[in-house]
């Protein structure tokens, strides 16, 4: 869950600012385009990787950042002038470049875009406004992000594209901006330029990772200048670390005199009172909240049902901003008023992620809980490390609440969250909990993998001619669960069912889906679910009088997870996981089983089990295939590569295992 941005540092900012409310910024440029070096159409080689389809010339970025009045605060942005040149040299580079997404998360624009392409012959093709629209897209991790498409013209091997963009980055992270330095095809040089701001009683810092950047300070400008060169292209891996452990980039920001001079637990200390200062007017209970946590609670008499109570009350009274369910359009929330309290979120029904985390620990106060703001790591991007005394990497807020002799951390503004449970990347996190006297450091805890199971059930008829057809139903809870809905619940009924087809198309070529019901998606509590009919021509494989059946329906046609030989990146399984299914299949009149052997039961000790049995039924005419599988027992979601051919040969077996088929002969 991610708060409103603009608080603790930049909050000490706007107090030094004073005269410094009005928009600050240098020439950027960038408006027009730049002359083609005739040696850069000719050339047919490339430099940072013989092997390469498509290689970046050059990419150079103009950053701005500005500080901007708000309606009774001062408000950062951050503002990125992007140019990037890219030479196509295969027919596979035409392919992967013909088409460009650039993601954009909340709160960021992508405008001013321009893009052309210029021909081994000189002619240029320069796209038109109509020709940019926006699209939604998965990145790496099942993150769901917005990005501006468009299909570069006329593109050929020889050919050179080109375009340029400005991105505003609005309400940024106190001025925490992250930039990146490597793509998905080679880069020569990429270049940023960059005016920091005076800010009085702040320094700009920067902070390289996972790169050997470069930097150079102009006196004379005022401007710094980040570089690289001969970057190679990232290659992504099946379950890799997160983007940004492994990944170059710079992340510059600013911060105050004092907490430059803080270190390790002493700089952590004081940024966990800071935390608690900034919130704990929020926790002090006005009657109508008060009344609202008693009407909630109601005969609740454990901690665990008040607790249980009070978070079905905020998902049921409070709309989510933030949320794509929540229905609200860009306008719509352009006219939401702040709101600065609890009270204030509780009468108008609805509020930000952070609006609702706050109004669940003002109701849970006046419920008598001792309740505190903690900030958590978010393992999506990269893994938290104390010893780097940089705030940007506990991004996430949570809020925790004291039962018993212990802390529980609750994440209420995420409405597909179960009690207990956290989203995937802030569980198995550090989390800073907030005191005004003694705050810590806590760990949040790792759901097992029977907390997030994919339970399947198929009831299916086979005809003689290798049709498979019959009934489906999917029920995905826990993470696997939250993470369906959450990528399903901005899209229309009519896009859900399209999504489902496609999934199982991707395996399926011949499926044929109907009667298709998708239940559940926006409710806080139920699975997932998934009910439709399927009609499969050719699934079993007939030779004279035989059919070859593989009874593991919903593992057909799924690729092997590991496939290259060996590995560069560390394996990263986001959460532990089970999947349970069971298959009846009607056999056809006129065919007995012929060879109906099980695969042998394997695993991996604690960290993984795999099942199955297969049987008939008494009277011989049905069969049924049962298989239970678990991956991440013991809180086991990390391995070095070192472990990579164990885990490869787990997987392997996994698949094997899944491809089993059994024999079925005409009487």
């Amino acid at each position: 869950m991610k708060l409103f941005p603009r608080i603790l540092v930049f909050s000490a900012v706007a107090v030094c600012l004073g005269f410094f409310l009005s928009v600050r910024s240098f020439a950027v440029g960038g408006d027009d385009w730049r002359p083609i070096d005739p040696s850069e159409l000719k050339s047919n080689d490339p430099v940072v990787d013989k092997d390469a389809d498509a290689e970046v010339i050059f990419w150079e970025a103009k950053v701005v950042d500005e500080v901007q009045e708000g309606v009774d605060t001062v408000y950062p942005r951050t503002v990125i002038n992007h140019y990037l040149r890219i030479k196509i040299f295969t027919d596979r580079g035409k392919e992967s470049q013909s088409k460009i997404d650039i993601p954009y998360e909340t709160d960021t624009e992508i405008k001013d875009l321009a893009a052309r392409t210029i021909k081994p012959d000189g002619n240029v093709v320069e796209l038109q406004r109509k020709d940019f629209f926006d699209r939604t897209i998965v990145k790496q991790g099942g993150k769901k992000v917005k990005a501006k498409s468009f299909a570069m013209p006329n593109v050929e091997p020889g050919a050179i594209i080109e375009y340029r963009y400005r991105e505003v980055r609005n309400n940024s992270l106190s001025f925490y901006e992250r930039l990146d330095f490597q793509r998905e095809i080679p880069v020569r040089s990429v270049k940023y330029s960059m005016k920091p701001l005076a800010i009085p009683g702040f320094g700009f810092q920067m902070r390289p990772f996972n790169g050997n950047i470069q930097n150079d300070f102009e006196k004379k400008t005022e401007t710094f200048s980040f570089w690289m060169t001969n970057v190679p292209a990232f290659h992504e891996e099946p379950k890799m670390p997160p983007e940004y452990e492994v990944r170059p980039y710079l992340l510059v920001f600013y911060t105050s005199a004092d907490d430059a001079e803080r270190r390790g637990a002493q700089y952590w200390s004081a940024f966990g009172k800071r935390i608690y200062d900034n919130y704990k007017s929020y926790f002090k209970v006005k009657d109508e909240v008060r009344q609202a946590a008693t009407e909630a609670v109601g005969s609740a008499a454990t901690d665990e049902e008040k607790l249980q109570k009070l978070l079905d009350f905020v998902h049921a009274k409070i709309k989510n901003a933030s949320s794509d369910a929540s229905g609200l359009t860009d306008a719509d929330r352009a006219k939401l008023k702040e709101n600065k309290s609890a009270a204030d979120t509780l009468k108008r029904g609805v509020g930000t992620e952070r609006d609702i985390s706050l109004l669940f620990g003002a109701l849970a106060t006046a419920a008598g809980f001792d309740v505190r703001v903690v900030r958590v790591g978010n393992r999506r991007e990269s893994f938290f490390n104390q010893s780097l005394t940089i705030p940007y990497f506990l991004s996430s807020y949570d809020i925790a609440v004291k039962v018993g002799a212990d802390w529980r951390v609750i994440d209420p503004s995420s409405s597909y969250v179960p009690m207990g449970m956290l989203l995937w990347q802030e569980e198995g996190e550090q989390a800073l909990l907030s005191d005004p006297k003694e705050p810590s450091f806590i760990k949040t805890p790792l759901s097992p993998p029977q907390k997030s199971m994919e339970k399947r059930n198929a009831k299916l008829k086979l005809s003689d001619d290798g049709t498979l057809e019959g009934d489906i139903t999917v029920e995905y809870s826990g993470h696997v669960g939250i993470e369906l809905k959450r990528l399903n619940d901005g899209d229309s009924p009519a896009q859900r069912e399209q999504n489902l087809r496609d999934k199982i198309k991707e395996r399926m070529s011949t499926a044929e889906l109907s009667e298709i019901k998708i239940e559940n998606v926006t409710d806080p509590v139920k699975p997932f679910l998934c009910t439709y009919h399927v009609r499969v021509p050719g699934y079993a494989q007939r030779t004279g009088k035989r059919l070859f059946l593989q009874p593991a329906f919903f593992e057909h046609g799924i690729e092997p997870l590991f496939s290259s030989s060996a590995r560069k990146y560390d394996i990263y399984f986001h959460y532990p996981w089970s999947e349970q299914d069971e298959v009846w299949i009607d056999l056809p009149t006129g065919f007995s089983l012929d060879n109906a052997d099980a695969p042998a039961p394997f695993g991996a000790g604690q960290i993984s089990q795999y099942r199955v049995s297969i049987g008939a039924t008494q009277d011989g005419k049905t069969l049924r295939y049962k298989r239970d599988f678990f991956f991440g027992g013991g809180w086991n979601i990390m391995f070095p590569t070192t472990s990579y051919p164990s885990i490869k040969q787990l997987f392997e077996a996994v698949h094997t295992q899944d491809n089993h088929t059994i024999t079925l002969k005409a009487n």
